[in-house]
């Protein structure tokens, strides 16, 4: 072949790859003056046409891995990365450090491992910090594409608390799902003071969920572990918040057991907020003889205006065994409710209410053992009351409309008062002063008035509502006007001049008569509307003396100081038993004796008093004090209070037609021993003889003056004792130099290695001793002591009880043992009523952590109190 030829054929080839060329070029030229369609991520966009669009893999990796370690090794063929001691990986947020780590490049696995001793065991972990979480592991596998992990014996810290778990699986950043995982908030476990918590709750699995405002463990069936040792504190599910917002959760029961009703589980429930005000949970008590008792409970709260609660418990007690004589049932309930208002909520209109309404055997069958543990099954009476209150800006006046409910647990009775208002005027000056300072009896007069508009009714409570208490109802309005004044006499005296004017009408008045068919004076109310008025004046003159008996210099005794303050008072008010005020009526009784009687006795608006009344009273106050040295006080002297108050009163009432002497009355109070030991008495005394019948047992008050008999005493002593009363503070750690630790128990040592350590006690003892006798022959006598208090044994186990004994019939009383354990993350208490009424123990655990203050109730806290401790 020629060259010629060769050329030729060369630059036909050359011209038409140019020729292609320039054709693609334009081609792609006009395509380009169109809005290119967007291609998918794994297609790059050249310049070549859509039709041969060229398709690469991304890469594995989105950001840059870096590594570092002691010693590196590259396996080119395997694509695989070895770091091995003090290995270091980053990649994006995660950083991993451990003894050994390897990176698959095929499998996009990275794979970490920590230290291990010569038989293989970790000691020292993985650690793995992400998004300033730190997680501790001994391996840990992460796969960078999916960006899903798997860790095993993972140490992961949520806030308060942390979580070991066997294995642990990564799905996301959001979602942790674990196996055989324990939990704990032992704060010594956390911060890797010890090495093993006081108490961890375990479960098979748990789930931690975690958003961008809080986190929460979900768990299956979850068992308290304390020391390590199982409990049979069980739960089949338990949703742990981590958050700074209510949530809800179960709440813990205490158990023990009763004599009467059996072994018991007290207090199980549930805890619900309900929105950002209110919040609800419901509390069972549980029997094994078929007892049980339901409490639900709302709270409700907003800031600055107003909080209350709403209780209720409805329960079935059943005692002894069906069939048998000493086998009964009993229904009981009891609803309550509290409401308090802010005081800057609204200055002028006030609202509050202390509702408790109880069954009539409600403390007799109470399933609810946190009543006699703080002894309200002993009450007697249950009170309710609901208040409003109305004040003005420019009138004197303030309005109160109220509606109360009393039960006497003894007469079976209810009193109710529905509706009671209240018109009272603030005191005002009756004459306007003419210098500006009030002087004289007429610029010192003050009056004080009011009106009082009350319902009352006192029924049985299953009559309650119904046609019979509607019946019995009484309506009542009062009005007091009360005028004083008050002047210096003399420099050293004040004289007192006061007036009383009382009127009222009712709607009910009485007819008394004897019926002598049942032998018996009946008391008929009659529906009509009736009032009355009254009035009466008194005056009295005070002074105040003081006296001061001196000793000799240096005697221990520098002074004795006596402040005595006399008064004398006059009291008139007329015989309103007078036909004239028809106020009275009389009637024939058993003995055919013509009786007074009032006709608005047994009434809501009281009676107006009888016979003539021109008493002189007096009385005399005494304060003793006296002044002793002292070393330890810095002015080098003590005041001892010998008595605070001792006053002696009486009166003689110049129109009586017999004993015009009044019973006299002798009251003392006073403090010992730095004013810890707190006394209080009283005496009264008859000035009458009284005279006894042969074998009677009640007697007759004579006109005999000058005999003076005991009528009453009483006496009460209050005397609170401590480990501080008898011995300064003592620091150990002065005194003892060898300190030693029992987990979280210090002690201090000394010399010979006893242990020392503060151990406080308190002891509070009450005594009441109290006498009456009247004219009967015999008096009655009520006498106890009381004592209760606490001791600690260790820094962290505490004693404390109360018990009262009967001097009179030598029984114990009510009797109450308490033991109490602060385990560091946790509380034990166990509190034990050995006799009485009700036998029963109660043993409860509570954790402590604020962050299981809504998932597992340690008390009934609520947000009412934010702050309670846990």
């Amino acid at each position: 072949m020629s060259l010629n030829y060769i050329e030729q054929k060369l630059a036909k080839t050359v011209l038409k790859n140019i020729l292609q060329i320039l054709i693609i070029l334009i081609f792609n030229n006009f395509l380009a003056q169109k809005t290119p369609e967007k291609l998918p991520k794994n297609v790059v966009n050249d310049t070549i046409s859509k039709k041969d669009t060229i398709v690469v893999k991304k890469e594995s990796l989105d950001d840059i891995l870096r590594t570092k370690a002691d010693d590196q090794r590259r396996d080119i063929p395997k694509k695989m990365t070895f770091l091995n001691k003090n290995a270091q990986v980053k990649y994006q947020d995660m950083q991993i450090d451990a003894d050994y780590i390897s990176i698959d490049d095929n499998k996009n696995l990275i794979y970490a491992r920590g230290k291990q001793d010569s038989l293989g065991k970790i000691i020292e972990p993985v650690i793995t910090t992400q998004a300033g979480k730190k997680y501790e592991t001994n391996e840990f596998s992460y796969n960078t594409k999916t960006k899903q992990a798997i860790a095993f014996n993972a140490r992961t810290e949520e806030n308060e608390g942390v979580i070991t778990a066997q294995k642990t699986k990564k799905y996301n950043d959001s979602v942790f799902a674990m196996k055989n995982a324990d939990y704990t908030t032992d704060e010594y476990y956390i911060k890797k003071k010890d090495t093993a918590s006081d108490y961890f709750m375990r479960a098979s699995n748990i789930k931690l969920i975690k958003t961008k405002n809080k986190s929460q463990i979900v768990t299956g069936p979850i068992q308290m572990y304390i020391e390590k040792v199982p409990t049979p504190l069980i739960l089949p599910f338990a949703i742990l918040p981590f958050s700074d917002k209510r949530a809800a959760g179960i709440l813990i029961p205490s158990f023990g057991e009763r004599e009467d009703v059996g072994f018991f589980l007290n207090g199980l429930g549930y805890y619900q907020p309900i929105g950002e005000h209110f919040d609800l949970k419901v509390l069972a008590d549980i029997y094994t003889k078929g007892s049980w008792n339901i409490r639900p409970q709302m709270n409700y709260l907003k800031k600055y205006r107003y909080s209350g609660t709403f209780t209720a418990d409805v329960g079935t007690m059943i005692r002894g065994i069906k069939g048998l004589d000493d086998y009964n049932k009993n229904s009981t309930y009891r609803i309550a409710w509290t409401h308090t208002q802010d005081s800057k909520s609204n200055p002028f209109l006030t609202f509050s209410a202390s509702v408790d309404i109880v069954s009539t055997k409600f403390y007799n069958n109470n399933l609810n053992n946190n009543y006699i543990f703080n002894q309200n099954v002993l009450n007697t009476q249950q009170n309710s009351a609901v208040t409003v209150t109305k004040r003005f800006l420019k009138l004197p006046i303030t309005i109160t409309g109220s509606a109360s409910y009393a039960q006497n647990f003894a007469t079976g009775l209810a009193d109710l008062r529905l509706p009671q208002m209240n018109v009272a005027i603030n005191q005002f000056y009756l004459f306007k002063s003419k210098t500006g300072v009030r002087q004289g009896l007429l610029e010192n007069i003050t009056v004080n008035t009011g009106f009082n508009l009350t319902n009352y009714v006192s029924t049985q409570e299953n009559e309650l509502f119904t046609k019979a208490m509607w019946d019995k109802m009484q309506t009542g309005l009062k009005n007091n006007i009360a005028l004083g004044t008050n002047t210096t006499v003399a420099k050293y005296f004040t004289f007192s001049l006061s007036a009383n004017i009382d009127n009222a009408l009712t709607t009910k008045t009485l007819k008394r008569y004897y019926d002598p068919i049942k032998t018996v004076d009946v008391d008929e109310v009659q529906k009509n509307v009736a009032g009355y008025s009254t009035f009466s004046t008194s005056a009295s003159l005070q002074t105040t003396l003081y006296g001061m008996l001196k000793f000799k210099k240096g005697a221990a005794v520098e002074a004795i100081r006596h402040m005595m303050t006399p008064s004398l008072s006059f009291t008139y008010s007329p015989d309103f038993s007078s036909p004239g005020f028809g106020y009275y009526r009389n009637y024939y009784n058993a003995e055919g004796a013509l009786t007074p009687y009032s006709i608005f006795d047994k009434g809501i608006v009281g009676s107006p008093s009888s016979g003539v009344v021109g008493a002189l009273g007096f009385n005399i106050g005494n304060n003793i004090e006296m002044k002793v040295k002292s070393k330890s006080d810095s002015t080098g002297v003590k005041k001892i209070k010998i008595f605070e108050s001792l006053s002696l009163s009486g009166n003689y009432n110049f129109a009586a037609k017999d004993h015009p002497w009044s019973v006299f009355s002798i009251n003392g109070q006073s403090s010992f021993f730095n004013n810890k030991l707190s006394v209080n008495t009283s005496l009264s005394l008859d000035p009458y003889r009284i005279d006894f019948a042969p074998g009677a047992t009640q007697g007759i008050r004579t006109e005999e003056f000058g005999h003076f008999s005991v009528q009453g005493f009483n006496v009460q002593l209050s005397y609170p004792l401590s480990s501080e009363i008898f011995g300064e503070k003592t620091d150990y750690a002065k005194k003892y130099p060898a300190k030693g630790e029992v987990r979280n128990e210090n002690y201090y040592f000394d010399d010979d290695n006893y242990a020392h350590f503060d151990q406080a006690w308190t002891l509070n003892i009450n005594a009441n001793y109290a006498y009456s006798k009247g004219t009967s022959l015999l008096g009655t006598k009520i006498a106890s002591v009381g004592l209760d208090g606490s001791i600690k044994l260790t820094p962290y186990w505490n004693i404390n009880g109360s018990t009262h004994f009967d001097l009179v019939t030598k029984d114990l009383a009510y009797t109450r043992i308490g033991f109490s354990r602060d385990q560091r993350s946790f509380t034990i208490n166990f509190n034990w009523v050995p006799f009485g009424q009700y036998k029963v123990y109660d043993f409860f655990i509570g954790i402590k952590a604020n962050i299981l203050s809504d998932a597992l109730k340690y008390k009934d806290r609520s947000f009412t109190q934010p702050n309670a401790p846990f």
